[in-house]
Parts: C-alpha cells; structure tokens; sequence
C-alpha cells in the first residue's frame, strides 16, 4: 500500500477486492517494478493517483480463478493495484499469455513492451527496411528496443549510452552501431549528426541533454528540397523533464515529434501491441534479466537501484 508519497510501499492487509460487471478478479501471480510504477507510487508522474492510500502497480500476470486460465493484464481499477494477492480489472485490459513464457518473464517483459513495441508500431508506425537510433539503449527497455528493433526488420539501429560494458552487451543483441554518450559536446554533435543519416525512427528514453543535442543535430538550414522525416518518439525523461527547443530547429527539419506512453496510445494500442509482443516472445527469446522478490519484501526491494535486473513481486 501507498500511504503515503515520501515513503516506499508498505506490506499491509486489506479487503479482497470485488470485480463488479464486466471484470475479472484476478490471483496475481507477478507483477514487475518499473520506473513508471515507481513514479506513480511517488506522486510525480503526470498520472500518478490523486488518493491514499491505493496499491500500486499498472500491469501484471494473474490466473482467472473460475476457469484457471493465465492473463496479463493492466489497468486495474483503482485503488487495487497489481502488487497484490489479488486485483480486479476490466475482462476486456486482459490478454492470454503463451504457455512457454513463465510468469515472472511475462510480467517483465510487459511494462519495456510498451516503451518499444508500443513505441515502434503504435506511435513511430516503423516498416520493415528502416533505420533506428536508440537514445538509452543500456537500460531494460533499450535493450529490448534493439533486439525488437532488429527482430522487425531494421535495416540499421544505432545505440547510444553512457555505461561502456553495457553499450559491448547491445551491440551483441543487435545493435550495428554504438554512440558513447561520455564525451564532450563538440564531439557528439557531428556523431549524432553522422549517424542520423538514413535514420527513419529516433526512440528516446533519457530526453534532456543527449535529446537536446540529438535534435540539434537533426536541423537543417532552408533546403528547398526538404529535410527527410525524422519520426522522434519520447518515452522516458531519466535524464531530466525538460529541454530547450528552438522553434526555428522544428521549421528547419523534417523532425516529427512524438511522445509514447499512457495517454498518447490507448488501452487497445497498448493491448495490441503486447499481444504482438507475447506472439514474438513465445517463439524468439529476448533478453532480459529478472529478479523475483516475494510481495512481502516490497519495502527492501523498493530501495534498490540499479536497471540491470526488472525486479518483479512474486506471491
């Protein structure tokens, strides 16, 4: 339970939830910690709850205890969250989950499936044959960015990061070339603007400095022919909530801006693009790390840093 924003979550009893017409009570069987649910559960995302307490969680793996079949699902009603025993969510924010993808992989894999599958088909609408600059590609959704990138058929993915070991670890997941974000300025600009060449897609988890100069460098200066269209899709702001944009480096370019997240795509799109992602999934492994961790410990686990692991609750 969040009882508050200044403190972790904390293991409490409460009443079993009660699904009303049209929803499904769920046993929750995982459910992962993601940077979004973390903000919600600290008051600063822009859709964090408005009432204490409630029970965290957006997404989840949960068996349907009238039939026994296994969902995902998302979107509980609130205040009964996923990192639960038991949640209640509307029948049609569930999807099946394949019988080879266990429930702490599916869980994990649920919340980086929206930043790149979402991402990629919902809002960028990427084909087959284009290229991909991955701006954050060491955490666990950029990871998954460029294996999904590479397993929709990119003609090219570049990555960029600031952990060098981690930049070695995606180029052996796919990635065709790498961008160390720890170098001066004066040299990032000409290699972000090297590699923004043929670059169809840009998909951004950091915004702020590395996002600001990455749409510097996608400026033009007037051709009558026009720039090439640059479909820029914002997903996280891990390294700040703002930038600065000059009108005139939109009017210049063929930058499209995007954002993807809860609201810009619908509960449809998101199912859509999961069930898309599950599909793949349960013939193509992707990796990804995970760390399970009884709900009972939710104040330890909370604590952690570190994106190397999805951490994910588990009864």
């Amino acid at each position: 339970m969040v009882e508050d924003f200044s403190s972790p979550p904390r293991y409490r009893e409460t009443s079993l939830p009660v699904a009303n017409e049209g929803e499904v009570l769920l046993q929750v069987r995982a459910a992962a910690l993601s940077n979004l649910v973390r903000s919600q559960a600290n008051g600063s995302h822009y859709s964090s709850p408005t009432t204490l307490p409630f029970t965290p969680g957006i997404d989840g793996v949960g068996i349907v205890p009238a039939d026994g079949s296994r969902v995902y699902f998302i979107s509980p009603r609130a205040p009964f969250g996923s990192m639960a025993e038991y949640s209640v969510v509307s029948q049609a924010m569930t999807i099946p989950v394949p019988a080879n993808i266990d429930d702490a992989d599916a869980a994990a894999l649920g919340n980086p499936g929206l930043a790149t599958w979402g991402s990629l088909l919902g809002r960028a609408k990427f084909q087959s044959g284009e290229a991909v600059l991955i701006n954050g590609s060491t955490g666990i959704a950029g990871k998954q960015a460029v294996q999904v990138a590479k397993y929709l058929g990119a003609s090219r993915i570049i990555a960029t990061g600031r952990n060098e070991e981690a930049l070695a670890e995606v180029a052996a997941l796919g990635a065709d070339e790498t961008i160390s974000l720890n170098q001066p300025e004066d040299s990032l600009l000409p290699s972000f603007r090297s590699a923004l060449s043929g670059v169809q897609v840009v998909l951004d988890y950091l915004w702020g400095p590395s996002a600001e100069l990455l749409l510097k460098a996608a400026a033009g200066h007037g051709s009558l022919e026009g720039q090439p269209r640059i479909r820029f899709v914002q997903i996280g702001s891990i390294s700040g909530n703002a930038i600065t944009l000059p009108a005139g480096l939109l009017r210049s370019s063929g930058v499209e801006l995007l954002g993807s997240g809860l609201g810009s795509l619908s509960a449809q799109q998101i199912l859509q693009a999961l069930n898309a992602m599950f599909a793949a999934a349960s013939a193509v492994q992707f990796a990804i790390e995970v760390d399970p961790v009884p709900l009972a410990n939710v104040e330890e686990a909370w604590a952690r840093k570190g994106d190397e692991q999805r951490i994910v609750f588990i009864p």
